[in-house]
């Protein structure tokens, strides 16, 4: 049995950096006022909590909406003709002393008033141009305060702004080269563009930013790519203070775990998803993603740190203070891509402050956060090995002994669909041309005619994701939100001209699995909620979160259970309950058209099922649903609460491709 984990290299510094610099700032992370939401995770312990009891058992079937707000921004809209907003809103609002400020449809930052969504100023594109003011949407906005002194920091594009709160105007003394904001693509290949879906997270005086590169590598057969580091930047100045490699440099811990000098052009493994912080230690929480070209690694042998790793940095310095790695030598894609959570905990007696890092491979991994050592075992288990040519497949992979999986992981005959004796014998006929087998079962040869690719089950979207992960701190379970869908991986050698790779997927290939008319070969739930207690590392309860397909032709007359939609929402605990959406045909990868369809002829079914417009509260002690509620619209952001003038509001962001994204408040009458 082997505990696999590094210890720290920086721990005595660690632990008195929150009594030098970091104090001489206000991150507020611990000292909220009641009722606000300072970080788009609900503080930088990213535990989606909120102690607020106004709206319980008793009351939430009364929730009406308070108030709806447009975030396409109609005054830009306007002024900028073929100004389009994108339909996938991912935005999750802060509310600070009465003000909530959040990224719009564009990326641009707005505030609005608490109780009544009017607008109290848009931020302005830097130029006057359609150029400029065209945009996606990003998670969030980061809150800085020292003393009187406020900022809010936004990435948008390739670009770092300070705002002033007051007015939503950048700050001219921040930045260089471009008074207000800081190019964050200024230092990377020419042919790299830097990209940031998530907020930049705010702890001492420094924002730390992860990120990923457009053009970073095309996934599939090229090898080469940039590196998408980790870095520090001054809230006042916008000056970088520090970068962490995610690919270790020559020199570097890490260096030898790419074999063949592979490290010298592998990239990718950026921090795409959320950050945390502990500002007693000092530490910022990183998930890292998979290395360039994740499902051939031929050209790079060995464990690959730190990609698939959780690493914890010093926030004055940026260096490293430990890491774990979920993957070795990924093959699968299985990101790092859900909030490292942050809690404390009592295990046999002992008081734990912990950190909990959920994967795509349904695993939740937990550690101390102040050591990396795993509260519970995680055991080196061999796993199965690749038959593709020239793979150097890892050994083995770290198993948790505790808490169980919250997800299904691997595929076996017995995890077919049964509804039905046709069903079942149509999803045998159909997987008669693929490899099965148990989690971390290797891609396999594509052959044409032949075999046709593994049936990998979390598929390369992962069981979790983004939405995955809230934590009661009262109680100590954790609720993960997660999606179950078989994905196909196979590998041939390459063909494209410009290929750097000897083996890769194959052109056209597409990564989901075969479906029954859409109905998916694998026996529900296909979107589920799971409570993990923490204390004892055990299930509590899982339930489908939503219907389903329960109404396809060919299910509709069976009388089946919810049977769950697979989807990203993201969930919202309160002192007592557990609220959480069905998602949105907008959300990218969820939905025909985001992740593909094996089969053509699937592609003109309606699968509507795969999102929907509820909106739920579940008693989040034995996960019955208490009330149920539809929006204008499914929902794409996480969902936040606050306090204002003496009641209660829930705030979600809501869109699909048939409606326009908005901002929906709901409240008490």
């Amino acid at each position: 049995m082997t505990h696999y984990y590094c210890l720290p290299i920086r721990l005595s510094v660690v632990l008195v950096v929150a009594s030098t610099t970091l104090l001489s700032a206000t991150t507020l992370a611990q000292q909220d006022p009641a009722g606000e939401w300072r970080y788009f995770g609900g503080d930088n312990h990213f535990n989606r909590y909120s102690p607020l009891d106004q709206i319980d058992a008793d009351n939430v079937g009364e929730l009406q909406i308070a108030w709806r707000r447009s975030a396409t921004a109609p005054e830009l809209t306007e002024r900028f003709a073929g100004l389009v907003a994108t339909k996938n809103l991912r935005s999750t609002p802060l509310m600070i002393d009465g003000v909530l400020y959040a990224p719009n449809a564009f990326g641009l930052a707005e505030a609005f008033d608490a109780g009544s969504g009017e607008t109290l100023w848009t931020q302005q594109p830097y130029e006057p141009t359609l150029l400029e003011a065209a945009g996606i949407s990003s998670r969030g906005i980061a809150h800085w305060q020292q003393g009187l002194d406020q900022r809010l920091m936004l990435v948008r594009g390739q670009y770092l702004y300070a705002l002033n709160p007051q007015t939503g105007e950048s700050f001219p003394d921040f930045g260089r080269e471009e008074p207000g904001r800081v190019k964050l693509s200024s230092n990377l290949p020419q042919s790299n563009n830097f990209s940031l879906t998530t907020s930049p997270l705010v702890i001492g005086n420094t924002a730390v930013l992860g990120g990923f590169l457009n053009g970073a590598g095309d996934g599939g057969s090229i090898k080469e790519a940039a590196p998408e580091n980790i870095r520090g930047f001054d809230v006042r100045t916008g000056e970088q203070l520090w970068e962490f490699n995610v690919v270790p440099k020559p020199g570097e811990f890490g260096y030898d775990s790419w074999g063949d000098g592979s490290a010298d052009y592998s990239g990718d493994l950026g921090s795409w998803c959320c950050l945390s912080a502990d500002e007693e230690l000092g530490l910022v929480y990183v998930p890292l993603s998979a290395p360039t070209s994740a499902y051939y690694g031929g050209h790079r042998p060995g464990d690959n740190l730190f990609a698939n790793s959780l690493v914890a940095l010093d926030a004055t310095t940026g260096e490293r203070a430990w890491h774990f790695q979920m993957i070795h030598h990924d093959l699968w894609e299985y990101d790092n891509s859900s909030p490292p959570i942050l809690g404390d905990i009592t295990v046999d007696g002992r008081q734990i402050k912990v950190v909990m890092q959920a994967n795509k491979n349904g695993f939740l991994y937990v550690f101390n956060r102040a050591t990396g050592e795993p509260v519970w075992p995680i055991i080196e288990t061999p796993v199965p090995q690749s038959l593709v040519t020239g793979e150097a497949t890892s050994p083995t992979q770290p198993i948790p002994s505790r808490p169980p999986a919250f997800d299904q992981q691997g595929i076996s005959l017995d995890d077919l669909v049964d509804f039905t004796p046709a069903l079942r014998s149509q999803a045998l006929e159909l997987l008669q041309s693929f490899t099965l087998g148990p989690l971390y079962t290797p891609p396999s040869p594509w052959v044409e005619g032949g075999n046709q690719g593994t049936i990998t089950v979390p598929d390369a979207w992962g069981a979790g994701n983004w939405n995955t992960g809230a934590f009661d701190p009262e109680t100590g379970l954790y609720y993960a939100v997660s999606y179950t869908n078989p994905g196909n991986l196979g590998i041939a050698p390459t063909t494209f001209p410009s290929a750097t790779m000897t083996h890769a997927t194959p052109p056209g290939m597409a990564f989901n699995a075969p479906t029954i008319n859409g109905i998916p070969i694998i026996k529900p739930p296909y979107g589920r909620i799971t409570a993990l207690n923490i204390n004892t590392g055990e299930k509590e309860w899982m339930m489908a979160n939503g219907d389903g397909p329960r109404d396809h032709p060919l299910l509709r007359d069976l009388d089946l259970p919810p049977l769950g939609i697979p989807n990203r929402p993201a969930p919202l605990l309160t002192k007592t309950l557990l609220f959480l959406g069905e998602g949105s045909d907008a959300v990218i990868g969820t939905v025909p058209g985001g992740s593909g369809s094996y089969d053509p002829a699937d592609t003109g079914l309606d699968e509507s099922w795969r999102w929907g417009r509820k909106f739920r509260a579940y008693d989040k002690a034995t996960g019955e649903v208490i009330m149920e509620m539809e929006l204008p619209a499914g929902t794409t952001a996480a969902p936040m609460t606050y306090l204002y003038e003496g009641k209660q509001y829930i705030v979600v962001g809501v869109s699909s491709r048939e409606a326009e994204p908005e901002w929906v408040a709901l409240a008490l009458p």
